[in-house]
Order: C-alpha cells, then structure tokens, then sequence
C-alpha cells in the first residue's frame, strides 16, 4: 500500500511519549493552545519534547507567527500544525520565520466544496489535514468526516485525515481514501490527554495488516495535484 504518516495528537505526560514513540508511529502533537484540555505550555515542553525521536508537531489555533516561532525555538518543535483560520499569509510568513520547519494547515471539512480553499495554500504550506467541522470546537471533538464524499473529491498537497478515528475504523477508512497519513487523539485516549497504549498498539497493527509501512517523516508536496481515491 505505501507509506503513511502516523501522528498521535493531544501528548500531555513524557512516560506516555516515550512509550508512543518507542511504538513506531511517525509523529506525536502538542497542543499549544492555552484554554484546551491538553494544552502544555512551552515551560512543561521544554525539558523532555525535544528529544523524542519522532517527529514533533506544535498546534496553534490563530496566534501570531512570532509567538510560534519562538515557541519552536524553546520547546524543540520539528513541525507546526496551524488549526485555526489562518490566511496563506499568515503561513508564509511563517515559512520565513522558520525556514526548514514543515506547516500543516488543518481545515475543517463540513462539504466537499470546503475542499476548494485548499489550493489558495500551495506554496504556503507543505501538508494539509482534514478534520470534521464542529461550530463550537476546532479539533479533538471525535466526529468523523464522510469519507465516501471526501473519495469524490482532489487536493494539491499532500494530507492527514483527522477526525474520529480510532482502531476500529481505522481499517474502513482507509479503505475508502487514501490519505499521506492519519492523526488522532480522543480515539487513543482514556480521557483527555491521557493515552491508551493498547489503542495505539492496536491501531498499528491494523495499519500494519493492511500493507502499509509508517513512513518516518512528512510527505513532501508534489508538483501535479493528488486524488483523494
């Protein structure tokens, strides 16, 4: 099947990181949001995130790409996952702030018609991340996307599908569409923010069973668009 990006979203304790980590997904997220449920701020990241060796993702949801960088800087950030209603601007001023460090713009997806903003990012992002649109909440709220609409649909970057997942549709989703690579959070939690590591152990090897390697870093964005199907 290929290589995809796998990234457990919503890391709050360093035991449940390393244990992650050492499980072979690609990536673990951090949520820089204050006011969220899994919020760390750059103080609790600092000491430990940085040397996870996976891939390390920062999410931010509208704040200045000044204040990003400087918490890339601090807490050993690799990636930045920019989840709220951020303009192509906003992420190419912060490609020049972080020269190096990959974007990943999340846009909620309520019709397939939501799909058409993404090509106002090309240039400005690297990768792209679906998730179920909630008019209260910008992620974690463990709605699925309709992933036989999403199937009729084409992107220009590569892209993560969010939104609901968890091990035991993890296998009907990807039969379905054919993301770069996946992320979660509640569907790998016993709470908010505290993971099950048997969730996660079990997500692997469905991904696994069903042909596909966990790629070690982002895919890069191609020069011709990409179908979802």
């Amino acid at each position: 099947m290929g290589q995809l990006f796998v990234k457990i979203c919503g890391i709050t304790r360093p035991d449940q990181a390393e244990a992650i980590a050492a499980l072979g997904v690609s990536a673990l997220g951090f949520i820089a949001v204050p006011n969220t449920p899994r919020y760390l701020p750059p103080s609790a990241m600092a000491g430990w995130v940085g040397s996870l060796p996976v891939v390390r993702v920062g999410v931010f949801l509208d704040q200045e790409p000044h204040t990003i960088a400087t918490w890339v800087e601090v807490t050993g950030l690799t990636a930045v996952q920019l989840h709220g209603q951020e303009s192509p601007q906003d992420c190419h001023r912060l490609g020049e702030l972080l020269p190096g460090i990959p974007r990943i713009k999340a846009l909620r997806i309520r019709h397939l018609s939501d799909l058409e903003k993404s090509a106002a990012y090309v240039g400005c992002v690297e990768t792209l991340l679906l998730d179920a649109y909630h008019p209260q909440r910008a992620g974690g709220t463990g709605q699925t996307l309709n992933w036989q609409e999403l199937a009729h649909g084409s992107l220009p970057l590569p892209w993560l599908l969010a939104g609901g997942l968890n091990p035991d549709n993890i296998g009907l989703a990807l039969s379905q569409v054919t993301p770069s690579g996946i992320d979660l959070s509640s569907g790998v939690e016993s709470k908010p923010g505290d993971k099950d590591l048997g969730k996660v152990e079990r997500l692997l090897q469905h991904i696994r069973s069903q042909g596909w390697a966990v790629a070690a870093s982002l895919p890069h964005p191609k020069l011709s668009g990409s179908l979802l199907q």
